[in-house]
C-alpha cells in the first residue's frame, strides 16, 4: 500500500506528518512558498510554489499524479480542490471541509447558523470603517481575526476605540490570502480553552482524544497538555459539536477542534482539518499514536480501533527573538540531561521575532499532576536559547 501524498505547506507540523507517513511506506512531496521547509527535509521530492496561484498548483498535482492531497496551511487556493476530487485525488479531509476550514467565515458560519452551536457573537469587516461599526455592534472589549491566517498572526484585541485602526492594520499585515477580510468576535468570559483532537474514519466510528489544554500569547500556543482537567458533562457537550461539525464537512482525518469552558457550557470556536500545533504534546508519547499517526493512518483507511492516554505530558514552545539567516541553538544538552523530558528542534532555515523553532516535551505517569509536568516544560523550554 504505497501511496503517493501531495503536502501543501511543509512547517514542523508537516515534517512530523512526514516521518509517520515514511515508516509506513508511503512516499510524500513536500510543497511550501521557500526551499529547505521543514518537511521537505524528511520528503521524498519537493516543490517550491506560491500555492494561492491556482495555475501552479494544477501543474505540479498533474506532476506528480498524487493519491492524496493533504493541506498543511491555509494560504492555498483552496477551491480548485473540487476539480481534483473530479479527478479521482482524494483531498483530506474532503474538498468541502478544506474550503471551509481555510476560511474563518465559512467555518463559523456552518457551526453557528446551519448546526445551531454556540459561538460567541460575530460580524465581519473588509475595511477599517466596516470593522468600527461591527465593534459597536459586538462591543468591547472583543477579537480581531483575519478570516485567512494562522498562527495568531494578524490577530489583536480591541479594548478602546483608539485600538480599531491599529487592529485594522495588524490585521492586514497577518492576513494570508489576496482579500483582507476579519472576523470580529465578542469577548468571551471563559474558564478555560481545550484543543478536542477528532479522528473520523472512513467506515468506523469518529473517535476522540483527551482533551487538550493550552495557553496562548499574541494568538499563539505556548504550552499545551493533555489530558486537560474538564467535566464529564463539558466533554460530553464539546464531543458532540465536534462530531456534528466534521461530519457535516465530510471526509476521513484527523481535526484539531477548540473550544471555550465557560459557567454557561460549551462555545465552539475554531477547527483546523489537520494536525493542531497544540496537538504536538501527544508527541510526549501521551497516547498510544500521536496525532501525526492518527491523521495518516485515518487518511490512509487503516482503521484505529481506539485511542488510549498512556502518560500525561506537556509542551512549551522554543521562540525566536530576532532576525537570523542561520540560527543555532545552545543549552540543548542540558535539556537533554533531564529526566522525562525530550525535544524537537524543527530545522527552520531562518528566524524572526516570536517565531516557532522548537517544542520542548515533558511527560510522567497519569498519576502525576499535570500543572507539575506543563511548568517542567515551561522552564525546560526557556534553557534553550536561539542565537541569531
Amino acid at each position: 500500500m504505497n501511496k503517493k501524498i501531495l503536502l501543501l505547506g511543509s512547517g514542523e507540523l508537516g515534517k512530523e506528518f512526514v516521518i509517520a507517513a515514511q515508516r509506513i511506506g508511503q512516499n510524500v512531496i513536500a510543497v511550501d512558498s521557500y526551499e529547505n521547509a521543514p518537511a521537505m527535509q524528511v520528503a521524498h521530492g519537493f516543490e517550491v510554489i506560491n500555492m494561492l496561484d491556482g495555475a501552479e498548483l494544477d501543474r505540479i498535482v498533474a506532476k506528480h499524479q498524487p493519491d492524496f492531497i493533504v493541506p498543511e496551511i491555509e494560504a492555498i487556493r483552496t477551491e480548485r480542490f473540487y476539480e481534483y476530487e473530479k479527478q479521482g485525488i482524494t483531498v483530506v479531509p474532503s474538498a468541502k471541509a478544506a474550503n471551509f476550514t481555510m476560511n474563518r467565515k465559512a467555518i463559523r458560519d456552518l457551526a453557528s447558523k446551519d448546526l445551531g452551536l454556540r459561538t460567541a457573537n460575530y460580524r465581519y469587516a473588509t475595511s477599517a470603517a466596516e470593522l468600527q461599526k461591527a465593534v459597536a455592534e459586538v462591543g468591547m472589549p472583543c477579537v480581531v481575526k483575519p478570516l485567512m491566517s494562522s498562527s495568531g498572526k494578524g490577530q489583536s484585541t480591541i479594548k478602546t476605540e483608539a485600538d480599531i485602526l491599529k487592529a485594522w492594520q495588524y490585521a492586514e499585515e497577518g492576513s494570508r490570502g489576496d482579500i483582507v477580510e476579519v472576523i470580529v468576535e465578542a469577548f468571551v468570559n471563559f474558564n478555560s480553552e481545550i484543543t478536542l483532537l477528532t479522528v473520523t474514519q472512513n467506515g468506523n466510528p469518529t473517535l476522540f482524544c483527551a482533551p487538550i489544554g493550552h495557553r496562548q500569547e499574541r494568538g499563539d500556543y505556548q504550552e499545551s497538555w493533555q489530558p486537560a482537567i474538564v467535566s464529564d458533562k463539558d466533554i460530553t457537550e464539546a464531543q458532540e459539536m465536534a462530531r456534528k461539525v466534521t461530519e457535516s464537512l465530510g471526509g476521513a482525518g484527523l481535526f484539531g477542534v477548540e473550544f471555550f469552558l465557560t459557567d454557561e457550557g460549551v462555545y465552539f470556536s475554531e477547527l483546523s482539518p489537520r494536525p493542531h500545533d497544540t496537538g504536538m504534546v501527544t508527541l510526549a508519547g501521551t497516547q498510544n499514536f500521536n496525532e501525526f499517526e492518527l491523521h495518516l493512518r485515518a487518511i490512509l483507511s487503516l482503521p484505529i480501533f481506539e485511542i488510549t492516554l498512556e502518560k500525561t505530558g506537556a509542551s512549551a514552545v522554543i521562540l525566536a527573538t530576532g532576525n537570523s539567516a542561520n540560527p543555532t541553538y545552545s543549552g540543548i544538552s542540558t535539556v537533554a540531561s533531564l529526566p522525562k523530558t525530550d525535544f524537537r528542534i524543527f530545522g527552520k532555515p531562518t528566524s524572526r521575532p516570536y517565531r516557532r523553532m522548537g517544542v520542548v516535551l515533558t511527560y510522567d505517569s497519569l498519576e502525576t499532576n499535570i500543572e507539575i509536568i506543563t511548568e517542567k516544560a515551561k522552564e525546560a523550554a526557556k534553557l534553550i536559547t536561539i542565537n541569531l
